[in-house]
């Protein structure tokens, strides 16, 4: 069966259209299209307060965009969800009325922790964890969330303001990465048997670049060695010589520094990266309404 979900994100909005179905007990979501604009309103979130009328404006015409494609593939069902930026933005609640009007999409507004509930549900959804405790970690444009499972047990759930784009407008307050430091430090673990699961745009690119796709695994060794490359190059030079979209080719770096950091304080080694998201997350939530 086919669902949708759109993602309004700090850095872009996603549209996934994604097959659900179930094999020997388990729930695969298989990517049938994936539109991704980069609407970046955590440029303007993050600097001024608010989303100016130009992203604004562009926002719409985008999520205009998304629901004709919706009535062209006609999914089951689908659900719009919007995260950080718009949720700190002064005229947030004002974006989400137009978009209401001129896109006919009623928009549900997320905080971090809802955001990292809905992306963990990804848990059982197609790919498998040798050990019991794994840390979930989503790096996005205006906020960092993890959740902190014992098998299908959660243990905790923190969302921290701290993202890529975050970061560049330099709106990342150090006493937000102490908070981090502190929460993870009490997390008791040995490292050779935590999973550690990354989702994000960046992690994705970063692993496709530098780590093993193929199995879905990135090294700390080298996500060290992506970020010390990485800086090494102007973000121009990122998009010329490195082949970078331009909304990537600045936050990729911030984006790693995070996880680098949270890798660092749990003493982790690698990092699953199954290439999930929040927009994944709604369409397993779309199945199991559908299903009951």
């Amino acid at each position: 069966m086919l669902f949708a979900g759109i993602d309004i994100g700090s850095n872009a909005a996603r549209l996934l259209f994604a097959n659900v179905f179930e094999l020997e007990n388990k729930i695969y979501v298989e990517k049938a299209t994936l539109v991704r604009i980069p609407t970046r309103l955590g440029e303007d979130v993050y600097g001024i307060g608010k989303i100016s009328d130009i992203k604004a404006d562009n926002l719409i015409k985008t999520l205009t965009a998304f629901r004709l494609l919706i009535e062209v593939y006609k999914p089951v069902a689908w659900d719009v969800c919007a995260t950080a930026a718009i949720r700190e933005a002064t005229n947030g609640q004002e974006i989400l009325k137009q978009i209401q009007k001129d896109a006919g999409f009623k928009v549900r507004m997320i905080d971090g922790i809802e955001e990292a509930n809905i992306i963990r549900q990804t848990n059982i959804i197609g790919f498998e964890h040798p050990h019991n405790l794994t840390l979930y970690i989503d790096v996005g444009g205006g906020s960092t969330d993890i959740s902190v499972l014992n098998g299908d047990q959660v243990l905790d759930v923190k969302s921290f303001k701290l993202g890529a784009l975050r970061m560049i407008k330099g709106k990342d307050d150090e006493k937000e990465w102490e908070r981090l430091e502190k929460w993870l430090k009490k997390i008791k673990t040995n490292r050779r048997k935590v999973n550690i699961v990354g989702s994000g745009g960046n992690i994705n690119k970063i692993n496709k670049l530098y780590g093993d796709p193929f199995h879905l695994t990135l090294t700390l060794d080298n996500l060290k060695k992506a970020y010390k490359h990485l800086k090494d190059f102007s973000v121009e030079e990122r998009v010329d010589k490195l082949g970078l979209r331009p909304d990537r080719a600045d936050v990729i770096v911030p984006a790693a520094k995070i996880f680098l950091f949270v890798m660092k304080t749990i003493k982790a080694e690698s990092v699953l990266v199954p290439k999930i998201g929040l927009a994944d997350g709604l369409v397993y939530q779309l199945y199991m309404k559908h299903k009951k």
